[in-house]
């Protein structure tokens, strides 16, 4: 190996704490090897040294007791809304893609965040809101469609937004929030501020022209930006092995430039450090990382009025009951568990917490406002 190809690569490794990567180069017109793309093989983090550095990552107890607090005040409100939803008279009018099963994503993600990075995301973004901070009560009230709601009751549940904490929206055209990311990235290094955006997004949305086209500009320019697929592995009801030629999303960085990582996005504690080097990088100029976190969808692809028998139909049983058994929440539980850090009925007094929270935030959205006619060309 010649000095450049050499020096790309020891860049690489230094930058993702790896002993082993598969590197792409090329030899320039000086007969210079150049580093095009590379990429951690087997996928991040099964090597023995990302394990190392998995424990090598002080999971303090204030991370942990973070990392579950989140965890589940998503799936307990989740599975709230699955429980009113079909209630009769309706309270919520909007179509509601659940988050349920992806939890241990927004957790770790966005736990490396501020409110001054940029996180953009996806129809199915219940989970990255209230991950970023957002207000439960806000929340409920924007599915009831009134006045207090985050979007004013004008967006429901695929429009949530959140800007004092980050939280810039989405989109529920697929892949319609990535460009948005980038261009949010460039802003950013044009000014010269260490921010970093995230765009989140599912595994069909890898199969849109934009993603590829946004990809692309986010490593010709090394924006600080990092790209997270939440691979479910099913798009409304078609899985990927119909969809896609190669399982291999995480791959596809180095066609750009740039690393690609995979996860286990069932477990917060392997989202969380590989999210924090990717920020890592970015934050020191060293541009855009794609993770792809695997991960499953419990329910159906939407809860609403024409589409309500649309749970789990045609998905095999052991699929379902396999992905089941790796319940993220039960994971994280365990492994508070086994650290000492918290005791089984502090993790009690913790859900107890929530569902009281959650509480407040129905009644709160019930006795609000609808917005009044005279506001629909207000904030327009």
């Amino acid at each position: 190996m010649t000095a450049g190809k050499e020096r790309g690569t020891k860049e690489f490794l230094k930058r993702f704490n790896a002993a082993t990567v598969t590197v792409i180069a090329t030899q320039n017109e000086k007969a210079e090897w150049v580093v095009l793309s590379a990429w951690i093989d087997p996928p991040y983090p099964g090597t023995k040294d990302f394990k190392e550095r998995r424990k090598e990552m002080e999971f303090s107890k204030k991370i942990l007791e973070k990392l579950y607090t989140t965890m589940l005040t998503i799936r307990l409100t989740q599975e709230k809304i699955a429980e009113i939803y079909p209630q009769v008279p309706r309270r919520i009018q909007c179509p509601v893609h659940l988050y349920t099963g992806h939890e241990a994503i927004a957790a770790g993600v966005c736990l490396n965040l501020s409110s001054a990075d940029y996180v953009f995301s996806y129809y199915r973004s219940h989970g990255h809101y209230l991950a970023m901070g957002g207000d439960l009560k806000a929340m409920f009230a924007e599915l009831y469609g009134k006045k207090t709601g985050c979007s004013k009751g004008r967006g429901g549940s695929m429009h949530f937004i959140d800007v004092k904490n980050g939280f810039m929206g989405a989109s529920a055209i697929v892949a319609g929030s990535i460009p948005l990311a980038v261009g949010a990235a460039l802003a950013f290094k044009m000014r010269n501020e260490k921010k970093v955006a995230v765009v989140f997004f599912g595994d069909a949305a890898c199969e849109e022209g934009i993603w590829h086209e946004s990809m692309n500009f986010a490593s010709l320019k090394k924006l600080p930006i990092i790209f997270i697929c939440e691979n479910n592995f099913y798009a409304v009801k078609t899985h990927i092995s119909q969809r896609q030629a190669e399982d291999n999303i995480y791959r596809r960085a180095a066609n750009y430039g740039m690393p690609g990582v995979r996860v286990d996005g069932n477990d917060a504690l392997e989202v969380f450090p590989a999210a924090y080097d990717a920020f890592y990088g970015a934050r020191k100029g060293g541009g855009p990382t794609l993770i792809e976190a695997r991960t499953y969808r419990w329910l159906g692809h939407v809860e609403n009025t024409f589409f309500n028998k649309d749970i789990l139909e045609g998905r095999p049983k052991d699929e379902v009951e396999s992905w089941m058994k790796r319940c993220p929440i039960k994971k994280m539980e365990e492994q508070i568990l086994r650290r000492g850090i918290l005791e089984k009925d502090d993790l009690k007094r913790i859900g107890l917490r929530i569902e009281e929270e959650i509480k407040e935030a129905i009644l709160f959205a019930e006795e609000s406002p609808f917005p009044e006619v005279s506001d629909e060309k207000t904030e327009v």
